[in-house]
């Protein structure tokens, strides 16, 4: 981290030009307004861009793209836009519906055969528009492809199936990613191309976005793309990797420049035009910028009467700002937040890319210029934000305090030891992961992260990430790590609250399984007996051992450990075989109800 007068000093010396702002009196000065909240935030870096009618009229950078290097933000560095990309994906559909190719009043399994949903109500009466506006009941699930990855879209579009929703249909409104990514997949269905290559030729391209990517591996290629960041609780701007958000591509994939989505925003100011090319029809235009779900009441409350109303149109979210109609959709990835906004009455767009982790650098910067291009009242949002702040800084702490006092109970111990919570956890709607024991402690790995969970009270864990410095215990998790037992005893499944408004989910549990060769398997064939009831051991496939009980299907046994043995597909059943002057000559059987000793014949 570098020292705050250092901070201070470089966002004011390394800003770039500014040359537009001198053609704009409204916003002149406005430079001494965004390096406050630069310094306020302590960002790594943003850049804007400002457009009025069909011109920009102003672009700037500010801060870093390159933090430790002291490389300078421009209005046309790269950042990624996270869930701006919705807009997008939503007017891709909206170009097919103009093209008569379908209706956004089809079922989206009408295009997608393999799409199916939690239950038959859905599956019979969700449409496409249900998608586009966040109203299929279903809440985020977003642990689901964060921390279980896939560059196969199909493979994700089957996870919905199990995931299951918190209301009716079309009941609430809630921000799903999943419904996104099946609308790009309905895309690639109907024109046989990727929603990469569809976003190239029907945005990119028309658009003279020629920089602009939606695959990371072509970011990196790039140059002047900015690196992302994250700021500690210490105020130590810190380094991200990028999140390749992968199969999900239609939700949030798009990086691009403060210039570049300007003209996005033109086109969207001038009812669809750019450069007088029609690119979507002006009925798209107005039907996705108006309401088509209540996101919340969002009512004027005294302090800001004329900022109210919360509701969602097709990727955009749409609210009153200083009595002026707005329509706009952040977007947040590892390391990046932006906002993209425009005021259709005023004709005025306002784009802000940052690259500092879950940043209110965005909103910010786009109020702070709304305020001086929509005339009237203004605000210092900076002075604002830091005040805002420290009031949640004492709150926290007060509640942290009452939290450490009342949730966790002290001077409680895990009921295993920490082999027994090894193996691998599974659950159809999400994924899988292990989890394993390394000096003497538990931690979970995931495709793209490693998890230490330290124990909090009962068989209850605290996941903390590991990363490439260590792991910080300061910033846990609140999603902690519930584990549970089967009626014989055995650890056999792990709930992560992942979703507030629904019950934990359950990801199942499989002992791990070591390798056994067919030599030693051999040793534990044969006939057992019990009570004089007949149990045969054997091998199959070469090099898997099965038990039969007459009356009873084959048992598969996967070996966990020397000499024991779990049932495949039986929760809680175990075998394991006794020696005797190293020959095999009991089996015991230990089930939920008891263990049971077989001899060999």
């Amino acid at each position: 981290m570098k020292k705050f007068i250092c901070i201070i000093f470089c966002f004011t010396v390394f800003t770039s030009n500014y040359t537009y702002a001198q053609t704009d009196k409204r916003l002149k000065g406005i430079e001494k307004d965004l390096n406050a909240i630069l310094e306020a935030t302590k960002a790594a870096g943003f850049s804007v861009a400002v457009v009025d009618g069909d011109k920009v009229i102003y672009a700037n950078g500010f801060g870093y793209s390159d933090y430790e290097n002291k490389v300078p933000v421009d209005a046309n560095t790269l950042f990624a836009i996270g869930s701006s990309t919705k807009a997008f994906t939503s007017a891709l559909l909206g170009q097919l519906s103009a093209e008569d190719k379908l209706s956004l009043n089809d079922n989206p399994i009408k295009y997608i055969p393999e799409l199916k949903f939690y239950n038959d109500n859905l599956n019979n009466n969700v449409i496409i528009k249900d998608l586009m506006r966040h109203s299929t009941g279903l809440p985020r699930h977003d642990i689901s492809w964060y921390l279980f990855p896939s560059a196969d879209k199909d493979s994700l579009i089957q996870r919905i199936a199990y995931q299951e929703p918190f209301t009716g249909l079309r009941q609430e409104w809630n921000y799903n990613n999943f419904m996104f990514l099946a609308q790009g997949v309905i895309a690639e269905k109907i024109t046989g191309q990727s929603w990469e290559d569809n976003i190239k030729t029907r945005f990119f391209d028309p658009l003279e976005m020629s920089r602009s990517q939606t695959l990371l591996s072509e970011l990196k290629k790039m140059d002047n793309a900015a690196l992302g960041y994250k700021l500690k609780k210490n105020d130590q701007i810190s380094k991200l990797d990028y999140y390749d958000i992968s199969g999900m591509s239609p939700a949030g994939s798009i990086y691009s420049s403060a210039n570049e989505i300007s003209h996005w925003l033109k086109m969207w100011i001038n009812k669809g035009k750019y450069h007088d090319k029609q690119i979507l029809t002006e009925a798209y235009i107005n039907e996705a910028m108006s309401s088509q779900m209540v996101i919340t009441a969002a009512l004027p409350d005294e302090e800001n009467p004329d900022l109210h109303f919360a509701n969602y149109g097709y990727g955009w979210m749409l609210s009153s700002y200083r009595g002026h109609y707005r329509v706009e959709h952040g977007g947040n990835i590892d390391g990046f937040s932006a906002n993209i906004a425009f005021f259709p009455s005023d004709k005025i767009g306002i784009v802000v890319l940052s690259n500092q982790d879950g940043s209110a650098v965005p909103n910010l910067v786009r109020n702070t210029i709304a305020d001086r291009l929509l005339g009237g009242k203004t605000t210092n949002w900076a002075k604002r934000f830091i005040e805002n702040k420290a009031k949640t800084k004492k709150m926290e702490a007060e509640l942290k305090l009452e939290d450490k006092a009342t949730a966790q109970v002290k001077n409680t111990k895990h009921s295993h030891v920490m082999q027994d919570y090894t193996g691998s956890y599974g659950n159809s709607g999400y994924g899988g992961f292990n989890i394993t024991v390394e000096n003497d402690s538990l931690f979970a790995n995931f495709k793209r992260m490693k998890m230490y969970l330290k124990h909090y009270h009962y068989d209850v864990f605290e996941p903390f990430e590991v990363t490439k410095t260590g792991i910080d215990t300061t910033d846990a998790s609140p999603m902690r790590f519930n584990f549970a037992t089967s009626d014989g005893g055995d650890i056999s499944k792990v709930s992560l609250k992942a979703e507030s408004a629904l019950e934990p989910i359950a990801f199942k549990r499989t002992p791990n399984t070591i390798d056994v060769s067919t030599t030693d398997l051999e040793q534990y064939v044969g006939n057992y007996s019990l009570l004089g009831t007949p149990l045969k051991i054997y091998i199959k496939n070469e090099n898997v051992l099965y038990l039969f009980v007459p009356g009873q299907p084959e048992y598969e046994l996967m070996p966990t450990e020397k000499h024991k043995f779990s049932f495949k597909v039986v929760d809680g059943f175990k075998v394991e075989f006794l020696e005797n002057n190293n020959i095999i000559t009991e089996m015991n059987l230990i089930q939920p109800n008891g263990t049971f000793k077989t001899k060999k014949e």
